[in-house]
């Protein structure tokens, strides 16, 4: 079960990526208070657990509820990427960045970034899912056990990581996070095409 555990761990790893994803939540903070910050980035971890199991307990049950696939899910998950990705190209802030003071508090409830992009499709993306359910198959105890402590590992570090970030912006300076922002938002936008294309062949898998 360990050898298991370490082998999902891995895979959970790669494909939440929480290292490339560290550029990313500094830049969708940028202008954020510490305390901010790391409320964010508890609230994203909290909202992505919460998704993974879900998907871990009823995924097949949901999909089928509603007569969607995983490939449509991708290419919809494809979609909603490109379009953070433009902003960050264009180095778009948020409306909580620059409404008045009196304000931010009700931008913040629209534009909450721990649940979109953050949580979804970020972390609790559709690879992520993805993955979760491709090791549920058998619905066992010890399967489903196993892979809710593989991903609950990596968002446990995802959150590790985002909560020091600070530090790592203030070493980085504004230019820094301009230049950070503009780079992710090509690297998300190649994430995007990718994905709708993966959705797209699964979809239309003789195109």
């Amino acid at each position: 079960m360990l050898a298991l555990i370490l082998k999902l761990t891995v895979s959970f790893f790669a494909v939440m990526n929480p290292l490339g994803n560290i550029p990313i939540f500094i830049t969708l903070t940028n202008g954020y208070s510490v305390s901010e910050k790391r409320r964010t980035a508890r609230k994203a971890a909290i909202i992505s657990f919460i998704i993974l199991t879900v998907f871990l307990v009823l995924g097949n049950l949901i999909f089928s509820a509603f007569g969607i696939t995983i490939h449509a899910f991708r290419v919809a998950g494809g979609i909603l990427i490109f379009g953070i990705a433009y902003n960050l190209l264009h180095a778009k802030n948020s409306r909580a960045q620059t409404l008045h003071e009196g304000e931010q508090e009700d931008a913040k409830q629209q534009d909450d970034i721990s649940i979109t992009p953050l949580a979804l499709p970020i972390l609790a993306g559709p690879g992520t899912i993805a993955t979760v359910m491709a090791h549920t198959s058998t619905h066992s105890v010890s399967s489903l056990l196993t892979v809710l402590i593989s991903f609950t590992l990596i968002l446990a570090i995802t959150f590790v990581l985002f909560y020091y970030s600070t530090s790592i912006i203030s070493k980085l300076g504004q230019n820094g996070l301009n230049v950070i922002s503009r780079l992710m938002g090509l690297i998300l936008a190649v994430m995007a095409i990718q994905m709708i294309a993966e959705g797209v062949h699964g979809l239309f898998p003789h195109m």
